[in-house]
């Protein structure tokens, strides 16, 4: 468990790391686009084969189909209750924030991060952290980290303000992973075999909205027609990535 822990706050660190960047080095909107862009073909191919794929060793496809659709729908439902309550402008880079509630701005990326971190937690239960979703989680923070900071830094927040905000973000992320682990060992007796591949339908559906949703609109503002080309050599990178 300690272990999934230790994964899932490497994963999510992108996000302090992104706040760093954003009020040392200022990147411009172009990088944000790139990244989270080739962040999203490695949150597909993780998607696909980590958790699809294998979901559908253990159970019939009605049953994940279903919790696929599921994870969808509660992750539709969380965002649209954070639009209400000032979130809608969490990963603007140009200050929009400043419209909003910094408790919003929390819990939007505490609602990005539990799902990618529970499974980071579930990928360590078959021997070692998945490199593709790893590396698919760390480039997809990254970008939310420089673009939500950037917005922030231009809003008038300290430095140690976005980063107290993100530290926190990062520890429910490293719990979620813990949890990811602890509900799924096959040693706890929480869930069996069925019960962990409902799991890994309902986090990829809720993956799969949330990179919908959040990143590809984002990059394709500012990449526009290389935006699917990027996506492409994310995905040919979690393949690759899977492969090693």
């Amino acid at each position: 468990m300690l272990n999934a822990f230790f994964w899932g706050a490497i994963a999510s660190g992108s996000l302090l790391a992104g706040a760093i960047l954003a009020y040392t080095l200022k990147p411009g909107p172009r990088v944000n686009a790139f990244v989270l862009a080739v962040g999203a073909g490695l949150l597909l191919g993780s998607v696909a084969y980590d958790l699809l794929e294998d979901a559908l060793k253990s159970a019939a496809l009605p049953l994940v189909t279903l919790w696929f659709f599921l994870g969808s729908a509660v992750f539709i439902l969380g965002d649209w209750l954070l639009v209400r309550s000032g979130g809608q402008g969490r990963k603007n880079p140009e200050g929009a924030q400043a419209d909003g509630s910094s408790k919003a701005i929390v819990m939007g990326s505490v609602l990005d991060g539990i799902p990618e971190s529970f499974v980071l937690g579930l990928t360590i239960l078959q021997g070692s952290v998945s490199l593709p979703l790893l590396v698919a989680i760390s480039l997809s923070n990254l970008p939310e980290g420089m673009s939500s900071s950037s917005g922030l830094r231009q809003s008038g927040w300290s430095f140690s303000r976005v980063a107290g905000m993100w530290s926190l973000v990062v520890l429910v992320s490293a719990c979620a992973a813990a949890a990811g682990y602890l509900m799924l060992d096959p040693g706890s007796g929480l869930i069996g075999p069925a019960g962990k591949s409902v799991a890994q339908a309902f986090a990829a559906g809720a993956l799969l909205t949330m990179l919908t949703d959040t990143m590809l609109p984002e990059a394709f503002r500012v990449e526009r027609r290389y935006t699917g080309g990027l996506v492409t050599l994310g995905f040919a990178a979690s393949l690759g990535l899977a492969a090693l």
